[in-house]
């Protein structure tokens, strides 16, 4: 089973210091040297792609317990410490612009790791598509703003983080390569400081029958989908509280409130655009460009209110901390000690292929042995 999740953290402006980050550097590349020797690239996604072991590498390595900036700096860390010719992985993406550049920076090295261009492409597909239903398909408030996508030989991993700019949080999602659905129930393991009410989850496996609605609805065409939402508009429902619940039982607040889109704000080409394609499932959908999370609302909100398929309002987020060290949480970083632990790793890197080197010569001077009794 695939370790995929979601960590919500404070945003923090500051810049982390040139002295940690040399640091980092000199501590993580050891760290992920060993992790090559003895679980390979693919090892390495693996753990990239669980965001308990990722917030645990971050708090190793000095970085703040609790900080938005862990997964955009050590984005960048991986980048220097993980080389594809070293270690068999290609790191694409990272934070703003470079976010969109996956395709790039896939292309870049894609001669190192024997990628054709259907190869790149199928990849750059793939990170599109979380990107989508991270951003449009879950709706929890988080804006995308850092895609990070891992990729060796066969397998892949992404981790991205969105903004909530009306608290001051960031969450992160986690994913790989070992999911077995996309749309259901594809996060796991999820954690977070901040859990939601009011989050629209339609890659939940409650959400199936919505979503399936959906798809029909989009085989209506845009005309239709229009006089859904004008029904809506002209019986003064702005919520689902107006609809779903009785009045005595809209002050208990069990249905979480989600307000009516406007529908002459949504791109009515795209509707078309979909029809005329041909969907086979949800996935197709989320990959319709400029279909974004007005439209996937609205088809929701009319798949419950007029055929009652509910998808799920429910945050798929638990609550979890890490703990770590540059802003003094629990204690300050102690250089010496975080200097002595990387010069530790790299000792036992040069050990460990030192006696790997050695097992392989006295292999070769039993084969020699061998062949000359034969001869004998």
């Amino acid at each position: 089973m695939s370790k995929v999740g979601i960590a919500t953290l404070p945003l923090h402006s500051s810049k982390a210091p040139h002295w940690l980050l040399r640091r980092m550097i000199s501590l993580g590349k050891p760290i992920f040297d060993i992790l090559y020797d003895f679980e390979g690239p693919n090892g390495i996604i693996k753990r990239l792609s669980d965001t308990y072991w990722f917030q645990g590498l971050a708090c190793i390595l000095g970085f703040d317990w609790h900080s938005s900036g862990c997964t955009t700096v050590l984005g960048g860390i991986l980048k220097q410490i993980i080389k594809p010719k070293e270690h068999g992985l290609i790191i694409a993406g990272g934070k703003g612009k470079n976010a969109t550049k996956v395709r790039e920076h896939l292309n870049k090295n894609a001669n190192i790791l024997d990628y054709n261009e259907d190869n790149v492409n199928d990849l750059a597909e793939i990170s599109r598509l979380v990107a989508k239903i991270d951003n449009v398909a879950l709706q929890d408030g988080f804006s995308l703003y850092h895609h990070l996508m891992i990729v060796s030989e066969d397998k892949w991993g992404i981790v991205q983080q969105g903004l909530d700019g009306t608290i001051k949080k960031a969450r992160r999602y986690h994913w790989h390569s070992g999911l077995k659905s996309f749309i259901d129930d594809p996060h796991k393991d999820i954690t977070t400081e901040v859990y939601k009410n009011k989050v629209l989850d339609m890659v939940s496996s409650k959400s199936h029958e919505s979503r399936k609605v959906s798809l029909d609805l989009i085989n209506e065409g845009a005309k239709r989908i229009k006089r859904y939402l004008h029904r809506l508009k002209d019986t003064s429902q702005k919520s689902l509280y107006d609809f779903a619940m009785p009045e005595k039982a809209i002050k208990v607040k069990k249905i979480p409130r989600l307000d009516m889109p406007i529908p002459f704000t949504l791109k009515w080409e795209s509707v078309d655009m979909a029809k005329q394609i041909g969907l086979n499932d949800y996935t197709d959908l989320l990959k319709i460009e400029g279909l974004g999370p007005g439209m996937i609302r609205a088809l929701a909100l009319i798949s419950e209110f007029i055929w009652g398929e509910a998808p799920s309002w429910k945050d798929p987020a638990k609550y979890s901390y890490a703990v770590g060290g540059k802003d003094g949480i629990p204690y300050p970083v102690n250089l010496q000690r975080m200097e002595k632990c990387a010069q530790i790793l790299k000792d036992a890197i040069d050990q460990s292929r030192l006696e790997k080197q050695e097992k392989l010569e006295a292999l070769k001077r039993l084969h020699k042995f061998q062949n000359r009794k034969s001869i004998l």
